[in-house]
């Protein structure tokens, strides 16, 4: 029972979603056994009974339900910040790259509420600025050397605690929230006591909806 036990968490472990919602009971165990007990037996490598399978879930769904998640510690000082018109341009990361990077901030003017996020792979770049000034950026750039466009952006900046950093899985407990609602993340901007999500500007209401009910759930657990 040990070696199902234990293949049944790896199993688990490795969906996400499935394990959350087994641990809200909102999935049905026998079901479940029923799915994964291919997956348990080639882990295993033997056939196992159906009741042994589905034991091991329902421990597992226990021991769900009494750890559950740890929660992420938003207090009052966090808030969303929504940013619309958003472009995302993303280049190749050619070796003079930094000096067409430098010219951008003659262009963005952070006092009048301008957005630039800036973020160097080891192959690309990464731009997310205000849709007004595509044309404008896009002249500064060899052709050759953009590789994609992105419009109709919106971001949502989450302010967090200087402690949240020490919650395991933040970023999931948020990326998840959103993908309950089938909201596309584009790209994660993070800074120290910031999560900026880059989603399309269509999303943006309910992404904002979503969000807000997460810091009201998780309000004051730091």
């Amino acid at each position: 029972m040990v070696g199902i036990a234990n293949a049944v968490r790896k199993i688990i472990g490795r969906k996400p979603f499935i394990q959350e919602a087994l641990g809200k009971g909102i999935i049905n165990n026998a079901a479940l056994a029923d799915e994964i007990m291919p997956q348990i037996e080639k882990e295993l490598g033997h056939e196992v009974k159906f009741s042994a399978a589905n034991m091991a879930i329902r421990r597992l769904q226990e021991k769900l339900v009494s750890t559950g998640f740890e929660k992420i510690g938003f207090d009052k000082s966090s808030d969303i910040t929504i940013k619309s018109n958003l472009i995302e341009i993303t280049i190749f990361k050619i070796e003079d790259v930094q000096k067409y990077l430098k010219n951008l901030y003659d262009i963005v003017d952070y006092k009048k509420g301008d957005f630039l996020t800036i973020t160097q792979g080891l192959h690309e770049v990464m731009l997310i600025t205000n849709e007004k000034f595509e044309k404008q950026i896009l002249a500064m750039f060899p052709r050759k050397i953009v590789k994609k466009v992105i419009k109709n952006l919106s971001s949502l900046t989450i302010s967090i605690p200087s402690t949240a950093h020490q919650t395991v899985g933040v970023f999931y407990l948020v990326t998840r929230a959103l993908a309950w609602e089938s909201i596309n993340i584009i790209d994660i901007v993070s800074t120290y006591t910031e999560m900026t999500f880059i989603i399309r500007e269509e999303d943006t209401a309910r992404a904002f909806n979503v969000l807000s009910e997460l810091i009201k759930q998780n309000a004051g657990s730091i």
